[in-house]
C-alpha cells in the first residue's frame, strides 16, 4: 500500500512506468533539492510537497476557427499526415523536424517540433490530441501553426470513455514545476499524478476539527489532490497567489505544528526557574555611570522589559531589535552591569572577529573606570593563548568574555554564566545559540539585530522569544543623502571623494567581490584597491579590508582607517556590521544591485555618525533590470530600516533575507510567513488553546507528537 510514510526508493513497486533506477534518481535528486539527509530518508510525502510554483489554465478548449495570432491556448484536433524529416541548418548542422497537420471540425493547423523524432512512435494518424502553447498565424501554410507546444495524446477508446478520460498535461488547471534534477515539468505532473491515483492512508489527526470547520479546508489528501491538480470550479486567482483552499490545509498545518513545537519549547523553560537577579540603588547607580550618553525614551522603556525579566523567576529569552544606529550596544551594556553586579558572568557572542574586537574595544572604553574585568576569546588565538583565557574563563576571572564562536566550543567553560548576549543573531544557527546557552545555570539570553524583522518572520524565527523594539534614534545620528549614479558620473564622484579627503573625511568603498572571476564581469575590491592608488587617487592613503584577509591583517587594516591613516578604505561586505568611525562621511557602493535591501542598509550604517553631512552613493555598471530599478529607487527614497526589511523579505523571501539554513529559520514547504500571516496567527491561537492545561487533551498529546516530527529539537534549538 502506498502511503505517505512510503520510501520514495521504493516507488517503483506501486507507481507503473517507475523503475528502480528512476525511483533512486528521482529520491536522489528530491534529497538534494530540498536539502534532506540523503536519499534513503526520501518520502512519498517529501514529493508532494514539492509543489507546483504556478498553474496555467487550459481548462478552455477553442475550436480551431477561434484561434487568433499570439492566442495561448490548448485545441484539440486529429493528426493527419505525421511525417519527420531532416533539414539542413545554416552552420551545417544536422537538424530535424516532426510535423503533422490537425484537423477538427471548424478547420486545420499544423503542428511542429524540433529534433524530437521519437514522436513519430507516438502520434500516429487518427489519433486525436489536445495541443497547448501560443499559436502564430502562417501566411505560407494559410493557417494557424505552434512551435514544439505541450502535448497529450488522448486515449485511443470509444467515444463515450474518451470523453470522461482525464487529461493531465492539457484541458484542466495544469501544475508547473521547477525543473528537479533531470526530471522536467511534464515528467513530474505524469508521475505526480500517477501517484495521487495510487495513494491511501494520509494523516488527518495534525489539526483540531474546530480549525478545520473554521477555514472549511479539505482534508490533507483532497488538498494534495487539489494542490496538484486543481478542479475546475476553483478560484484560479487564489490557486495562483498560494491561497486556495488545499494551500491553506497544508500551510496551516505547517503552521499550527511549529507554534505546538515552539509553545512546548517555552512552556519547558518557563518551568525551569532561575534564582532571580536583583536590581539596587547601587546597581542603578553603577549603570548610570558608564553610560556614554542619556538614553532615549526607546532605550528606557526596553531596558526596563529586559530587566524585569532578569529579575523574575524564569530564565529571560528576548529579542532586542533595533535599526542600525539606535544604541542596541548601549542597551546590553546595561544589562551586563546588572549581571555582573548579581556576582554572574556575561558572554556576548558576535559573527566576525571584526566585531568582536570592536565589542570589546568600546566595553574596555565605557568601563574604564569599573572593576569590572573583560577578556576576549577569538578562533585566530595562538593555542597557548586560548588556553590562557579559556582557563581564566573557567576560574571566574572575567567578568564579561566576548568572543566569536570559539564560545561555545567543549573546551570553554564558565564559572558562573547568568548573561548571554548574542550580537546580529541571524549571523547564527539556532543551535549555536542554544550550545552557549547550556554553559550557564539556566542564563537569561538577550539576543540582537540590527536587521529589523517584521513581527510575522519573528514569530516564526523566534516563537520562543519576546521582542522588544528600539524605534527611535539616539540624538546626533546625521541622516544619510543616498543617490544612485551611472558610469558616466564616476570621474565626478572620484573627485567628490578627493574633496571630502581634502576636508579630512574618511571614505568606504565597498565591492561584492574579494577577486576577479572569469564568471563575472564585477570589479574585484582586490583589483580595485590596487587601481584606485595607482591611477585614481595617487595622493591618498587607500586600505584594503576584506574577509580573506588574515584576521591580524584585518584588524590592522580597520585599526589604520578609525586612527585615520588610511583615507579610502577599499572593502567588501566584511564592513557591515559593527565598524564605527564617526569621521567616515562616505560610502560608495559598487554594483549594488547584487546586493540586498537589507544588507544595503546595513553598510549605509556605516556613516552618519559623526557631526559631517553623509552621502552613499550606488554606483550602477549598466542598463538595470526593472525590479533591480525598483529596489534602489526605495532605498534611496527612505532610511527607514523596518520599511525597507518589509519591502526586502517582499521581494527575496525571508529564507534569502536570513538565509533559512544558516539561521535555523524552519523551512515552511507550503505557507509564507508574509503571504500566510493570517493564518500564521490563527494557528498560533489554535495552538495556544491547545496548550492550556485544562485543554490539554490526548489529541493535543498525538500531535505535539507529530509537532516533534515536523520541527524536530534540534531544528529549533532545544
Amino acid at each position: 500500500m502506498l502511503t505517505p510514510a512510503t520510501p520514495l526508493l521504493d516507488l517503483h513497486q506501486f507507481v507503473p512506468r517507475v523503475g528502480p533506477k528512476t525511483a533512486q534518481k528521482l529520491a536522489a535528486e528530491l534529497a538534494e533539492a530540498v536539502g534532506l539527509i540523503s536519499a534513503e530518508a526520501a518520502t512519498v510525502e517529501d514529493l508532494l510537497y514539492y509543489l507546483p510554483f504556478r498553474y496555467e489554465d487550459r481548462s478552455h478548449l477553442p475550436v480551431v476557427n477561434d484561434l487568433a495570432d499570439g492566442l495561448k491556448a490548448a485545441v484539440e484536433v486529429e493528426i493527419r499526415s505525421p511525417a519527420n524529416y531532416p533539414i539542413r541548418s545554416k552552420t551545417g548542422r544536422p537538424l530535424s523536424i516532426f510535423e503533422f497537420m490537425g484537423r477538427d471540425e471548424t478547420g486545420q493547423v499544423r503542428a511542429y517540433w524540433w529534433n524530437q523524432p521519437y514522436l513519430l512512435n507516438v502520434m500516429k494518424a487518427g489519433q486525436r490530441v489536445v495541443l497547448f502553447g501560443e499559436w502564430k498565424f502562417s501566411n505560407k501554410n494559410q493557417c494557424h501553426q505552434i512551435e514544439n507546444p505541450e502535448y497529450e495524446v488522448l486515449a485511443d477508446t470509444d467515444e463515450a470513455d474518451v470523453e470522461d478520460a482525464p487529461t493531465i498535461h492539457t484541458g484542466r488547471r495544469v501544475p508547473i514545476y521547477r525543473k528537479l534534477g533531470s526530471f522536467r515539468t511534464r515528467a513530474l505532473r505524469s508521475l505526480m499524478f500517477r501517484l495521487i491515483e495510487r495513494l491511501s492512508d494520509v494523516e488527518e489527526d495534525a489539526l483540531p476539527s474546530d480549525l478545520v470547520a473554521r477555514f472549511g479546508v479539505p482534508s490533507k489528501f483532497d488538498a494534495f489532490r487539489q494542490v496538484h491538480f486543481p478542479d475546475l470550479d476553483c478560484d484560479f486567482s487564489e490557486l495562483l497567489r498560494g491561497r486556495s483552499p488545499a494551500h491553506a490545509r497544508l500551510a496551516l498545518e505547517e503552521f499550527y505544528l511549529l507554534s505546538l513545537a515552539m509553545l512546548e519549547r517555552r512552556a519547558r523553560r518557563t518551568a525551569e526557574g532561575k534564582a532571580p537577579m536583583v536590581v539596587t540603588d547601587r546597581i542603578r547607580n553603577a549603570v548610570r555611570q558608564v553610560l556614554p550618553f542619556k538614553p532615549t525614551g526607546a532605550q528606557k522603556r526596553v531596558i526596563r522589559e529586559i530587566v524585569a525579566d532578569m529579575t523574575g523567576p524564569q530564565p529571560m529569552t528576548r529579542l532586542l531589535q533595533g535599526d542600525v544606529g539606535a544604541g542596541k550596544t548601549v542597551i546590553a551594556l546595561q544589562a551586563m552591569i546588572v549581571a555582573v553586579e548579581n556576582g554572574w558572568q556575561v558572554a556576548l557572542m558576535a559573527p566576525t572577529e571584526i566585531l568582536v574586537e570592536q565589542h570589546a574595544l568600546n566595553l574596555a572604553r565605557w568601563l574604564r573606570e569599573t572593576p569590572y574585568r573583560v577578556g576576549s576569546l577569538t578562533g585566530s588565538l595562538k593555542a597557548t593563548e586560548k588556553r590562557a583565557v579559556r582557563a581564566a574563563i573557567a576560574a571566574g576571572e572575567f567578568d564579561i568574555v566576548v568572543g566569536t564562536q570559539a564560545l561555545i566550543q567543549e573546551s570553554t567553560e564558565f564559572s558562573r554564566l547568568g548573561l548571554v548576549v548574542i550580537d546580529e543573531q541571524h549571523r547564527f544557527g539556532v543551535m549555536q545559540r542554544e550550545t552557549l546557552v547550556r554553559q550557564g545555570v539556566r542564563p537569561d539570553v538577550l539576543v540582537m539585530t540590527a536587521t529589523p524583522i517584521p513581527r510575522s518572520l519573528a514569530m516564526s524565527l523566534y516563537g520562543d522569544l519576546e521582542v522588544s523594539v528600539l524605534d527611535e534614534l539616539p540624538p546626533g545620528r546625521t541622516p544619510v543623502t543616498t543617490a544612485m549614479r551611472g558610469a558616466a558620473d564616476r570621474l565626478k564622484v572620484y573627485e567628490f571623494i578627493r574633496k571630502e579627503c581634502a576636508a579630512g573625511r574618511q571614505v568606504y568603498i565597498v565591492f561584492p567581490l574579494v577577486d576577479e572571476s572569469e564568471k563575472s564581469d564585477l570589479t574585484a575590491a582586490v583589483t580595485a584597491a590596487a587601481e584606485l592608488q595607482k591611477n585614481v587617487f595617487p595622493g591618498l592613503r587607500i586600505g584594503l579590508l576584506h574577509g580573506k584577509m588574515k584576521p591580524a591583517e584585518k584588524e590592522a587594516a580597520m585599526a589604520k582607517f578609525a586612527a585615520g591613516e588610511t583615507q579610502v578604505l577599499v572593502s567588501t561586505t566584511v564592513i557591515e556590521v559593527g565598524i564605527d568611525v564617526p569621521n567616515a562621511s562616505v560610502m560608495v557602493i559598487e554594483h549594488p544591485e547584487r546586493f540586498g535591501l537589507a544588507q544595503l542598509h546595513q553598510l549605509r550604517g556605516r556613516i552618519g555618525r559623526g557631526a559631517a553631512k553623509s552621502y552613499c552613493i550606488l554606483m550602477t555598471a549598466k542598463k538595470l533590470a526593472d525590479d533591480s530599478r525598483a529596489r534602489l529607487d526605495l532605498f534611496c527614497e527612505t532610511g527607514d530600516g523596518f520599511l525597507i526589511a518589509e519591502k526586502d523579505l517582499e521581494w527575496r523571501g525571508p529564507g534569502e533575507l536570513l538565509g533559512t539554513r544558516q539561521s535555523g529559520v524552519p523551512l515552511f514547504r507550503v505557507g509564507n510567513i508574509l503571504r500566510d500571516r493570517d493564518w500564521l496567527e490563527v494557528a498560533r491561537e489554535f495552538a495556544r488553546r491547545a496548550m492550556d492545561a485544562e485543554r490539554h487533551t490526548r489529541d493535543t498529546a498525538r500531535r505535539l507528537d507529530l509537532a516533534r516530527l515536523a520541527f524536530p529539537s534540534e531544528s529549533l534549538g532545544v
